[in-house]
């Protein structure tokens, strides 16, 4: 089992956090295998594709270049151009062949890892030049599983070229018989054929080197509880930290609710408990919505504030609590509140009217007159 420094086993697999730090470090998964594979596979495809146009751009320019008479020779400027011509052909002929292999060797590492630039990879860091260093990594577990590795593709990939040329045997030794532009289309393909067989080896030996490299990764960025621990307090802040950040959130939320009081309808009490803030806004919602509620200091704080400006206040100990257990702050009240709620308003609106044309002073509904349900009532 793998340890940290402090002895302690490595039993958690890496968080996300971890995982993304490493890749901002350049620490991914990678399979030098896979790359190999992948190059030499795109090498057989492409000398397959433009083999054949290479052979004859090949012998287009040896014959091009040595049917020369005895004044082209001497003249240095034939020379020049010969050389510039065959140049440009040559570098044509092998455009295709080269690109196809280059965007293999761009494309196959995004296969495992992805692609990934980064600046902390680049630094120069000591312990990379520090013998100790290297002699350890030289004598580790690592180490000696690269050379197994190493050991067995030699093997493997010898057999198969070894089994390859013994089957085509004949096919070479009739080389020597052949017309030589016979024989140089006919060797090209054999080298391709023994080529190929030769990569698909490198396909075993990708496929059990990929899932080795990502258990490896994986293990490598294993972490201990402690770790995980030490990774929340750092993510999430310290409970101390948090409990603050709480409490100013809890502030910040009382204020602007306190803000919403001056605005409100009607302020009903229990009346020393709870406190709850209606507003029925019928531009805004269909249903009054309540802007403020609290309970002992807090409810105490919004009566206050409700008498500073005017604000209604009924006192309805039922109906306050069932609208401070059923409702939160901005939501509207329920369904089954809205007939209790409708007669506090029209109480409401009517002490307006008694206020403005000293009509006769409307009387507050009472408990027994507020038709509150069983499952929204809430007896302390």
């Amino acid at each position: 089992m793998a340890e940290n420094e402090d002895g302690q086993e490595k039993t958690e697999e890496p968080t996300p956090k971890r995982l993304q730090d490493a890749r901002e470090k350049g620490d991914v998964p990678r399979s030098r295998e896979l790359g190999t594979m992948a190059v030499l596979m795109a090498s057989v495809a492409a000398a397959l594709v433009f083999g054949n146009y290479l052979v004859h751009l090949m012998a287009g320019m040896l014959r091009y270049n040595f049917s020369l008479d005895r004044d082209a020779v001497f003249d240095v400027k034939m020379m020049f151009e010969h050389l510039g011509s065959s140049l440009f052909d040559g570098l044509l002929g092998i455009g295709g062949f080269f690109g196809l292999v280059l965007l293999a060797a761009l494309i196959s590492p995004i296969a495992l890892g992805g692609w990934i630039f980064s600046g902390q990879a680049l630094a120069p860091k000591l312990n990379r030049i520090n013998p100790l260093s290297g002699l350890k990594r030289m004598f580790s577990v690592k180490a000696l599983v690269e050379l197994a590795k190493a050991l067995a593709k030699f093997l493997l990939v010898g057999t198969f070229g070894v089994f390859s040329l013994w089957m085509i045997k004949d096919d070479l030794l009739a080389l020597g018989s052949s017309d030589i532009r016979t024989a140089m289309g006919d060797a090209v393909e054999l080298v391709m054929w023994v080529f190929l067989v030769m990569s698909l080896s490198l396909i075993l030996i990708a496929a059990i080197d990929v899932p080795y490299q990502i258990y490896e990764y994986t293990k490598k960025l294993k972490m201990t509880l402690q770790e995980i621990k030490d990774e929340m307090k750092n993510t999430e802040g310290k409970p101390e930290v948090k409990g603050r950040i709480r409490q100013l959130q809890r502030e910040i939320a009382q204020r602007n609710m306190m803000g919403a009081v001056p605005e409100a309808d009607v302020v009903i009490t229990n009346p020393t408990h709870y406190s709850v803030a209606l507003k029925y806004d019928t531009s805004v919602s269909d249903a009054p919505i309540m802007v403020a509620k609290g309970a002992d200091f807090v409810a105490l704080k919004i009566r206050e504030v409700a008498r500073e400006h005017e604000v209604p206040i009924l006192t309805a100990p039922p109906l306050a609590r069932a609208i401070y257990y059923s409702t939160e702050i901005g939501e509207q009240i329920p369904d089954g509140l809205f007939m209790a709620v409708a007669q506090v308003l029209a109480y409401v609106y009517q002490l307006r009217r008694y206020k403005s044309y000293q009509d006769s002073k409307p009387t507050p509904p009472g408990d027994a007159d507020l038709d509150i349900p069983h499952d929204l009532r809430r007896d302390d």
